[in-house]
């Protein structure tokens, strides 16, 4: 019998009304003939709750104990939903992170799965059991409760499917699919009947918020083809899946990124070595740096400016200005990242004037630039963020 992954988002089960209807929908899915697992997220404002919560407590409580409180969130989830199953007289079991087997690494706040054994759910399906399964965490080396990070209940979902040989994974949101833009800033946004892996990965990486990054990762790496569906409505969505044949330059999206920060590092030693000791010391801190650029040398000095995430701002900055004492440090978190994501870039070279162009005609100043065979991304200010997504949507979708 086939196996089903379902992920349903806290916007899914923000409520009562909403939890049931999910109920309905997997329980539908389960009277099709179908095993189903469901990985679920904590209910709609619930984590950021915990984390006002906490910072009432201590501004700089450990990342241990942050996950051992965020982690409450998803136990809420899985056994209001169990209780919804239980009302269609199916049978089901509520599971915690742990408790499926999914073995992380020791990174509190955004550990990477390692293994999941999968003895205890393969045993619960052979009893034709409905598992609803606790997202966002596993457990570490020492028996502690990690969390996956922002979105991670998506990677958990994709990590069961691939454990399981799943025939399918269906991510349900509440929205029917993945768009040419978020349709909330771009009314004429347009849903997309099918998008590639890669594009859904840089899609994901650059802003848009409907696939974490990692989970588009795992699922190309191990083949697991993604339905991205709505909740709320029965419409056909999005299909993640291998790259589509094309010749022609397809635009498949337009993502905003508000959550960067820039820094630049003015002055740097002009030494064979430097930028691989300063990003080395980034890496050991486990900071993620996104676009990086670094100028020509000059009087035995150079610059080197990159950008990461508002929430490792404050850990890139003590390893920059702990790197070298004559050079000049600076940040700025009032930057936006705008990108064009789509296949077919690096043989059509209009496709950077065009962008560039549209946001000229709107106004907007361009302060990076960065390049990929898929992808163009742009640096501006925030406070042009939204206009500038308009700008180049209309530019490139009609």
């Amino acid at each position: 019998m086939s196996i089903i992954v379902q992920k349903f988002g806290g916007s899914s089960v923000a409520d009562a009304e909403r939890v049931n209807r999910v109920a309905g929908i997997i329980a539908d899915t389960y009277r099709s003939g179908h095993d189903v697992v469901v990985v679920v997220s904590a209910q709609g404002d619930t984590t950021d709750d915990l984390i006002e919560k906490a910072m009432e407590i201590n501004p700089n409580a450990s990342k241990r104990e942050m996950d051992m409180l965020l982690s409450a969130g998803e136990q809420i989830s899985i056994s209001l939903l169990a209780m919804a199953i239980e009302k269609h007289g199916l049978p089901v079991k509520s599971l915690l992170g742990w408790q499926v087997g999914v073995h992380t690494d020791s990174i509190y706040g955004n550990a990477r799965i390692k293994t999941v054994d999968t003895e205890r759910m393969t045993a619960e399906l052979s009893q034709r059991n409905i598992l609803i399964v606790a997202g966002f965490q596993g457990i570490n080396k020492f028996d502690d409760i990690t969390t996956l990070g922002r979105g991670g209940s998506d990677t958990s979902a994709v990590a069961l499917a691939v454990a399981l040989k799943a025939e399918k994974c269906q991510i349900f949101t509440d929205v029917d699919g993945v768009y040419t833009a978020d349709p909330r800033l771009v009314s004429t946004a347009q849903k997309q009947d099918e998008v590639s892996y890669n594009e859904m990965l840089e899609l994901a990486t650059l802003g848009a918020q409907v696939l974490h990054n990692r989970s588009v990762e795992m699922a190309q790496k191990y083949g697991i083809e993604l339905e991205v569906l709505s909740s709320i409505t029965n419409q056909k969505g999005t299909m993640v899946k291998e790259n589509l044949t094309v010749e022609k330059t397809i635009i498949r999206g337009v993502a905003k990124d508000d959550n960067i920060t820039r820094i630049s590092i003015v002055g740097l030693e002009d030494v064979p070595g430097v930028a691989f000791k300063l990003f080395d010391r980034l890496a050991q801190k486990h900071v993620n740096v996104d676009i990086i650029l670094q100028s020509v040398g000059r009087d035995g000095t150079k610059d080197i400016t990159f950008t990461v995430s508002k929430d490792q701002q404050d850990v890139a900055m003590e390893v920059v200005t702990a790197f070298d004492s004559k050079a000049k440090v600076s940040c700025d978190n009032n930057i936006s990242k705008v990108s064009i994501v789509g296949s077919g870039m690096e043989t059509h070279p209009n496709v950077a004037a065009k962008m560039f162009e549209a946001l000229y005609a709107a106004d907007i100043n361009i302060q990076m630039i960065n390049t990929s065979e898929i992808r163009i991304s742009v640096l501006i200010d925030i406070n042009d963020s939204k206009k500038a997504v308009k700008a180049v949507h209309d530019a490139f979708i009609k």
